[in-house]
């Protein structure tokens, strides 16, 4: 059974900064990759960041030269580092890893960024 954790989000004003944490233990297996997702109230969840198993990283438009994703494989453990955050980034951010034929999503965690 896999476990994932998440951590980090919270309140934070407009031009702040957080940093999320994704943790994966168990029969995680060889991980194909990991990364983040999020969704605001009616909408649906979208991709933010991705690390793939070689390294290799892909962004949505929306966060590019703003958001950077990094892992510790010794941990599985992943990082989102969010910079210049805008109210628009408000939403739930979700973990999401792929092990093989496996898929699993984390509970979430909630950004919101205000004044």
């Amino acid at each position: 059974q896999v476990r994932i954790v998440e951590s980090g989000g919270g309140l934070v004003q407009p031009g702040g900064s957080l940093r999320l944490s994704c943790a994966a233990s168990g029969s995680v297996g060889s991980i194909n990759f990991m990364g983040w997702y999020r969704q605001a109230p009616g909408n649906q969840r979208d991709l933010v960041a991705v690390i793939i198993a070689g390294g290799s990283t892909n962004y949505a438009d929306s966060v590019k030269g703003r958001f950077t994703i990094s892992r510790d494989n010794a941990k599985n453990t992943v990082y989102l580092q969010m910079n210049s955050l805008k109210p628009e980034d408000t939403a739930v951010y979700f973990c999401r890893l792929v092990s093989g034929a496996a898929r699993y999503w984390g509970p979430g965690t909630q950004v919101t960024v205000s004044s």
